[in-house]
C-alpha cells in the first residue's frame, strides 16, 4: 500500500504493482502543509480520492474519513463514509479507533461499506498523545492495542493499519488477528506495509521518521522507485530492523 493524492501518482502506484491505494488525510500535511491531519474535511476527501479513483485501474482504493467525520455517531460515520463511495468513488473507507469504534465500523459493514481500522499511532488523536511518539511499548497500552484490534476484527473489519509500534507486538498481532495487517513503522512481519507517497520518494523536508526509506536514489523513474518499494516489501526487505521500534 501506498499514499496517493491525485490523478498522475496513482496512476503510477497502480502501474507499479501496489495493491492498494491509501487516500490519507496525511494529504492535510503532504499536500496542504498544515502540521497535522486535523483541518481536512470530508469534502477535500472526497475531491482526492475522486482523483485517484480515476488513476486506479487495478489497486485497491481506501480512504481516510477525516477528523470529526464519523465519531460524532455511527448515522454521521455512515454518512461520511458514503460521500467517499459516492463522491470519491473509493472502494473502502478507514477510519481510527478500536473498542470505542467498534460499533460504528459494525454499522458501516452491515450496510455494505468495508472498513479498514488503524491503531498504534493514529495521527487525528496527535494532541492527545503530545505528539507523533510510538505507542504500545508499555505493557497497559500494548494489551489495550491487542484488544482494540480483536474488536475490529470481531466487528468486521477487512484489515488494520499499525503505526508505529513495536515490532515485537505487531508481529504477535499479525500471528493471532485472520484479517491482514499492514503496518507504518511496525516491523517487517506484518501482512503488508504502507508509506505516505512522497516519503518514500524523499520530498520531505528533512525530519525523516525512523521507519520511511528513500527508494529514489538509483531509479530512473518514479514508477521505478515504487516499483522498488514493492518488491522490497514482497521481498521481506523492507522494513529492516533499523527502520522498526523494538
Amino acid at each position: 500500500m501506498l499514499t496517493a493524492y491525485d490523478y498522475l501518482f496513482a496512476e503510477a502506484v497502480d502501474r507499479a504493482g501496489a495493491d492498494s491505494i491509501l487516500v490519507g488525510d496525511s494529504l492535510g500535511m503532504v499536500v496542504q502543509g498544515n502540521s497535522s491531519t486535523l483541518p481536512v474535511t470530508i469534502e477535500e476527501m472526497a475531491y482526492h480520492s475522486r482523483a485517484v479513483s480515476r488513476g486506479a485501474s487495478r489497486a485497491l482504493v481506501i480512504a481516510d474519513l477525516p477528523f470529526l467525520s464519523y465519531q460524532q455517531s455511527r448515522e454521521q460515520a455512515l454518512l461520511s463514509a458514503g460521500e467517499l463511495m459516492k463522491s470519491g468513488c473509493a472502494e473502502a473507507v478507514k477510519l481510527e479507533g478500536g473498542e470505542e469504534m467498534a460499533a460504528t465500523v459494525e454499522f458501516l459493514v452491515q450496510r455494505g461499506i468495508p472498513v479498514c481500522g488503524h491503531l498504534g499511532l493514529t495521527p487525528q488523536s496527535v494532541h492527545q498523545f503530545g505528539g507523533f511518539k510510538v505507542q504500545g511499548r508499555e505493557q497497559a497500552r500494548a494489551s489495550q492495542i491487542r484488544n482494540d484490534a480483536i474488536a475490529l476484527q470481531q466487528a468486521g473489519a477487512c484489515a488494520v493499519v499499525l503505526e508505529c509500534i513495536p515490532e515485537q507486538l505487531a508481529t504477535a498481532l499479525s500471528s493471532e488477528l485472520e484479517i491482514p495487517t499492514i503496518g507504518i513503522g511496525a516491523g517487517a512481519n506484518c501482512d503488508g506495509q504502507v508509506l505516505v507517497l512522497q516519503d518514500m520518494l524523499g520530498l520531505n523536508d528533512g525530519r525523516t521518521p525512523r521507519f520511511v526509506r528513500n527508494f529514489l536514489p538509483g531509479a530512473n523513474s518514479i514508477e521505478e522507485a515504487i516499483s522498488r518499494y514493492v518488491a522490497a516489501v514482497r521481498d521481506g526487505s523492507f522494513p529492516s530492523a533499523d527502520e522498526s521500534y523494538h
